[in-house]
């Protein structure tokens, strides 16, 4: 066994004690980002190459501080996206949202889907759909100006000219799409406000405004993104929106028969849990 290997092994028992929840996992990410290898050849670095900035970031993981604002990446699908401070981090609950999407525009009969991304942050979802949908164009909505700067960079790197940015409100964004869009999709801030995150990593590190939601219920932002996606779409087109796994009826209510909406269906991730409502536009 090489020393760097060794001194993984030391550092996950740390990493474990702090109560990170995937201490191997992490001490080898950030060894591979330290030493500009792969995770599969951490065997290969020589014993004179180790380099102790690798227990600094040990020990910023060990403070809980989020492992892609140690490495700067965040894994998404298939993307590797830079994200750091001042941004929501992606996580893999919203890959199933992104999926979803990506199936149903796959499956519909439009040479080059409309798809809007409200409240991008990183876009994560955007870039995702741009790069595993034919043809799409994609228009990524962000105001917060932190996160718009790292949604350009991305964007600048993976968006292969199919993905537009727009610094707008999603609440009055893209007025000359009314009507013409084929799918909305959105993450937005739902966290009650009082609420309190279990993970240090989301409650000391991402940034307020994507979390908390307004109003008493959390939920006006969602309610935001319901009125947008009922002016944006086309008739039949689709929307889905996340929440918290306990928001589930209250988000599924919001898209009612009166405003519209049919096939309104609540949908799980993968752990089972109600994650994200989905509906489409009626054409009557």
């Amino acid at each position: 066994m090489t020393f760097l290997l060794d001194e993984i092994a030391l550092a996950t028992a740390r990493l474990a004690e702090a109560g990170v929840p995937s201490p191997r996992t992490d001490a080898e990410e950030i060894a591979a980002f330290v030493h500009g290898v792969p995770r599969g050849k951490l065997h290969t670095v020589k014993d004179a190459d180790f380099d102790a900035l690798f227990w600094e970031g040990i020990a910023r993981r060990e403070a809980r501080e989020p492992l892609q604002h140690i490495t700067g990446r965040a894994y998404f699908r298939y993307l590797s996206l830079e994200v750091g401070p001042g941004v929501f981090v992606p996580r893999p609950e919203t890959e199933v949202v992104a999926g979803w999407a990506i199936d149903r525009l796959r499956e519909m009969d439009v040479a080059s889907p409309v798809v809007v991304d409200l409240g991008t942050g990183s876009g994560a979802i955007a870039l995702s759909i741009a790069q595993e949908v034919a043809l799409a164009q994609v228009h990524a909505v962000e105001i917060d100006p932190v996160a718009y700067g790292w949604a350009r960079r991305n964007i600048l790197e993976h968006g292969q000219g199919r993905t537009m940015l727009h610094p707008e409100d999603l609440t009055d964004c893209l007025r000359e799409l009314n009507g013409k869009v084929d799918l909305v999709i959105s993450n937005p801030p739902y966290i009650p406000p009082g609420a309190i995150p279990r993970d240090p990593e989301v409650r000391d590190y991402d940034p307020s405004r994507a979390l908390y939601g307004s109003g008493e219920d959390g939920l006006d932002e969602v309610r935001a993104v319901e009125r947008t996606a009922r002016r944006l779409l086309r008739p039949g087109g689709f929307v889905a929106v996340e929440h918290a796994d306990q928001q589930g009826n209250p988000v599924y209510w919001l898209f009612s028969e009166d405003n519209g909406w049919r096939d309104v269906r609540l949908r799980q991730d993968l752990t089972g849990r109600d994650r994200f409502v989905t509906a489409r536009l009626g054409q009557d």
